[in-house]
């Protein structure tokens, strides 16, 4: 199934006549948690990521996008802070004691 797919069974849509603006929920959602966390997410896989852009899809759909960062500031940081350090370099030699 695909994400557009997905996104309507989470929001209980049957219907195929919004398909057009839901996609384009879908790829505001993507580029504003992109630049919140600041790096290219994987929104493809279950995770923070998927579960936030879900999110964000049902607050555009219900027109309360200016509510998503407020109620979703904790969990944001969250993929922050998970993302840089995923980001971080993993050889020893650059490792600062």
């Amino acid at each position: 199934m695909d994400l557009l797919e997905q996104i309507k069974q989470y929001l209980k849509i049957t219907w195929d006549d919004e398909d057009t603006l839901i996609e384009n929920y879908i790829n505001r959602g993507k580029a504003k948690l992109n630049e919140l966390v600041g790096a290219e997410l994987d929104f493809d896989t279950e995770g923070h990521a998927r579960s936030l852009l879900f999110d964000f899809v049902r607050y555009a759909y219900n027109n309360a996008t200016e509510y998503f960062e407020e109620n979703f500031r904790s969990e944001i940081l969250r993929l922050q802070l998970m993302t840089g350090v995923s980001l971080m370099p993993k050889d020893d030699e650059n490792a600062q004691i």
